[in-house]
């Protein structure tokens, strides 16, 4: 039986779109920007300056501290500029153009290492932390951070996370048949540097075909399982997953670790691959670029920094004019005003909506009909989290849990009043996180 959560919505999937369509490698033609944002955490500063010439692999951006992840040239070229530049999440950042020389000349640190199993785990911390490996599955959080946990935490559980549970995405979905090894590969380095947990992949009962490779692969492996999901959303969110698979409760305010779980992204799980086993920075994603207003929906492999313009010209432009571009999925992603922004490590998909796919009926009353309660897979109240954010009371917001939302849109997806209750309750959260930073 599949395995699931309490509560949440089932929304229109939209993957058959590009759910068949094999990942295709896409080479960037014009200037690629790198943000010195791709991360949660302190923001890298460049490394390089203008003029200077840079290689494929070379570290061009590094942050001061513990929380934040270095950033690397997906290409050998001119820096042309260092300047502002727009941002997937709506503002302007720091960035480093460079023009694409088409050599791809290799910095000397792209080697090989040598057998994981032969090193620490503090040594395959810093080999993760140098190549900027963040969670990709658009969190960012950096993964060494969230693979050093306090000692007082005991890990037992390690979960990759295939649910991808938002609709129209199929890009984790194309890497586990495609790139089956390296997710698995991945785990088991995760793995190594807890010895004793045990291992789970996650995957959604309408991936059949990915739970069959990845149970194939996995099958001489004594402490990795593949675990069944029911088809849900958001079944990929953390504490969703975490209960669906082990039936443990992350505690309002407590993080996974704290419940023994650790949880990464399948193409996280890849990042952590290709940086112990290949010596390979970040330096790609798998984006699926899609929606009713694509001529021929793809999969792509793609360089960081290269331009959602440059994506959607290779999947055969628009067979009509998109009424809204989302960065990411239509539950969770971030409406865009302009293609001339990059790839970033966060980028999963680049979503086309037609004006029938996008309507936005007009906001309406609410009629305390309660769906969104019970809808909300972190037991919230939406609706009164959505009055309290609209009157500004954000002591009461902060009272009733409005911190523990994790803005997945389930209530506004099932609100028959149109209500747009994951919007407010976002920009208070916002607000909310924002004063307490400057009260500190």
């Amino acid at each position: 039986m599949a395995l699931t959560f309490k509560r949440g919505v089932h929304p229109p999937h939209g993957k058959h779109l590009t759910e068949n369509n094999k990942i295709e490698y896409l080479l960037p033609k014009g200037l690629l920007v790198f943000p010195m944002v791709q991360h949660i955490g302190a923001p890298c500063e460049p490394l390089v300056k203008k003029g200077e010439r840079v290689l494929l692999g070379q570290k061009i951006g590094e942050g001061k501290g513990f929380v934040t992840a270095p950033i690397h040239s997906s290409v050998s070229g001119l820096v042309k500029d260092i300047a502002p530049m727009p941002h997937p999440n709506g503002s302007k950042v720091l960035s480093i153009i460079v023009e694409n020389d088409g050599l791809y000349e290799k910095h000397e640190s792209l080697v090989p290492k040598q057998d994981y199993r032969s090193l620490s785990k503090e040594e395959l911390l810093k080999i993760i932390q140098e190549a900027g490996v963040v969670g990709m599955g658009g969190a960012t959080f950096p993964t060494h951070v969230k693979l050093s946990p306090p000692p007082d935490k005991k890990i037992d559980t390690i979960i990759i996370n295939g649910a991808e549970c938002e609709p129209y995405l199929t890009s984790d979905y194309r890497v586990m048949l495609e790139e089956t090894q390296r997710v698995v590969d991945g785990l088991k380095i995760i793995l190594h540097m807890f010895p004793g947990a045990k291992g789970y992949i996650g995957i959604e009962d309408n991936k059949p075909a990915a739970i069959e490779a990845v149970k194939r692969a996995v099958k001489d492996e004594a402490n990795i399982e593949v675990k069944v999901l029911k088809t849900k959303y958001p079944q990929g969110g953390e504490k969703q997953l975490i209960y669906a698979i082990t039936r443990r409760q992350v505690p309002s305010g407590k993080l996974p670790a704290d419940v023994g779980c650790i949880v990464q992204n399948i193409e996280t799980a890849v990042a952590i691959e290709r940086a112990v086993l290949r010596g390979r920075p970040v330096m790609r994603r798998i984006v699926t670029v899609t929606g009713g207003a694509i001529n021929n929906p793809k999969n792509f492999n793609v360089r960081i920094g290269t331009t959602y313009r440059e994506l959607i010209e290779a999947a055969g432009g628009f067979k009509e004019e998109p009424i809204k571009i989302i960065s990411g999925g239509p539950m969770m992603g971030i409406a865009i005003h302009t293609l001339d922004v990059p790839v970033t490590k966060g980028t999963s998909a680049i979503l086309c909506l037609t004006r029938e796919e996008a309507v936005l009926p007009e906001e309406m009353n609410c009629i305390r009909c309660g769906k969104c309660i019970q809808a909300c897979p972190m037991n919230l109240l939406p609706t009164m989290l959505n009055s309290l954010a609209l009157k500004g009371d954000y002591e009461a917001f902060e009272k009733y849990h409005g911190l523990d939302c994790i803005e997945c849109g389930s209530c506004s997806f099932v609100c028959p009043s149109k209500r747009h209750l994951v919007q407010s309750i976002r920009t208070a959260k916002r607000t909310v996180l924002a004063n307490k930073k400057k009260t500190k």
